[in-house]
């Protein structure tokens, strides 16, 4: 039954597979197809199933738990969810340590990201044009209404059509390879869905570019490049085989872009640190082989801002600590209160045990910004290193409070809690990180063992209900599978 839910899903859940040309299609022609009708899966079950394939994707993705990158991709996304309408629940952005262009959108607003996208896009606006049309395509519940329509068509229930959708986001070539022998007349009617899903993605996300500040023609442009780039590949990137592009598409994309007014230049300045970020930390190459790129295109290009962060980072990888220190300090002056910068900064004091001045630094950014990953982070890791164990834990605490789901928060509560001697609380941190990655068998024995710590009867209470809620959530993720 799984497998052939598969076939019959990727095409569609993947978001068009069609290579066929299609015939040029107009705004008045493309209707939010999207935004009612949809009865079979409603918004709090949409949540719900959002909520199942995260955890599944922590249990099986590479993804990228860098506070810095992190905060950079969500505040880029929320950006421009800020400028959506439709809008039914809040979004997740996650990064993959993936080389390869993608992007997905999947049930309750998560939408992942492959770092390749970071190294393919030229400007801001060409990365942002990506996350525009995924978040279209949840805005506009795509996914739902398809999974509605084949609740019609087939007897298979949406817990199953969950699960199928959710293991061919996860891994789209096998799910492309799948549809290969299934080219029936429901598998066309599929692929005619979701082609116009993915002009509606591309108008509706394109006005969404715009209307967040960015250039519109960031979606042309990275079209037109992926289109050039992959002409004549024997194996194109995922991106093309779950987004294909026809001329048809690029054209109306160029066009409809024509027609907006051009936007001021935007400050790139972060768009190209996450960039060279993820170029020196989330690649294969070697620090010394980075050292020599920057210094390179440095001696090439002059001392551009991205490039000299990307050495110090190459520096700083390979102990040269001074070295980093200068050019870093340097950019500090240049980009005071820069997550990156300040991040790096932080790095490099407590590479030269340098504490108590992180602890400065970070303690006066936490006045700024009180929830802020970046600055939590590292100045709960510089409050452990002065074992200051009751501040980090209290940093954290309130930080896992207000984000429930940051599987980094919970286990660097474990490490304070494991170097405070702090036992009950150490399992209960313990399980809820298990929890995010569905590994409930274990985080029940962590919240038993937790309970057999402590008597204090408030505590028990809400172990109990905790071990309640985990068999709900350890149901529900077992139907995605049937």
């Amino acid at each position: 039954m799984l497998k052939r839910v598969l076939q019959s899903l990727t095409c569609a859940l993947l978001v068009s597979l069609s290579t066929h040309s299609a015939h040029a299609i107009n705004e008045s022609q493309l209707p939010d197809i999207g935004t009612a009708g949809v009865s079979a899966l409603s918004i709090d079950r949409e949540i719900l199933y959002g909520n199942a394939f995260m955890r599944i994707a922590r249990a099986q993705l590479p993804i990228i738990d860098d506070p810095v990158l992190n905060e950079y991709l969500d505040d880029l996304g929320q950006r421009l969810v800020s400028r959506a309408s439709d809008v039914r629940f809040p979004f997740t952005f996650f990064l993959v340590k993936d080389d390869t262009i993608n992007a997905a959108a999947f049930l309750g607003g998560k939408v992942k990201v492959h770092s390749g996208l970071f190294l393919n896009a030229a400007t801001e606006s060409e990365l942002a044009s990506v996350l525009a049309h995924e978040i279209s395509h949840v805005t506009q519940r795509h996914i739902a209404r398809y999974m509605e329509a084949q609740t019609r068509q087939t007897p298979v229930t949406i817990a199953g059509l969950v699960g199928s959708v959710a293991l061919a986001i996860l891994n789209p070539t096998v799910g492309i390879a799948a549809l290969q022998t299934t080219m029936g007349l429901q598998v066309q009617s599929a692929i005619n869905y979701t082609r116009d899903n993915e002009y509606e993605a591309d108008r509706i996300g394109m006005k969404l570019l715009y209307d967040a500040g960015f250039e519109p023609m960031g979606m042309a442009t990275f079209f037109q490049k992926l289109a050039a780039n992959y002409r004549y590949a024997t194996k194109p990137p995922e991106m093309l085989l779950t987004h294909p592009l026809p001329e048809t598409r690029i054209a109306e994309a160029r066009s409809r872009a024509a027609n907006f007014p051009r936007q001021s230049p935007h400050n790139e300045a972060d768009f190209l640190f996450a960039k060279t970020r993820i170029q020196v930390r989330f690649s294969q190459e070697t620090p010394d082989g980075m050292l020599s790129y920057f210094e390179h295109q440095i001696s090439r290009t002059g001392k551009q801002s991205h490039l000299l962060y990307g050495k110090a980072l190459a520096l700083l990888a390979l102990n040269r600590t001074q070295d980093a220190a200068v050019i870093i300090n340097d950019l500090a002056r240049r980009f005071p209160d820069d997550l990156f910068i300040l991040d790096t900064q932080t790095d490099i004091d407590m590479a030269n045990q340098r504490y108590a001045q992180a602890i400065q630094r970070l303690e006066s950014q936490q006045a700024r910004l009180p929830d802020n990953g970046v600055v939590i982070f590292n100045l709960a890791s510089c409050y452990m290193q002065q074992n200051q164990l009751p501040k980090a834990a209290k940093l954290l605490d309130l930080y896992v409070r207000n984000h429930p789901e940051s599987d980094l928060g919970w286990r660097t509560l474990v490490d304070v809690y494991q170097q405070a001697g702090d036992e009950t609380n150490l399992h209960l941190a313990y399980a809820e990180s298990k929890a995010l990655s569905g590994d409930y068998m274990r985080a029940m024995d962590e919240l038993n063992l937790a309970r057999a710590t402590s008597s204090d009867k408030l505590a028990l209470a809400r172990i109990d209900a905790r071990l309640v809620q985990l068999e709900e959530a350890k149901r529900l993720d077992e139907s995605l599978r049937q």
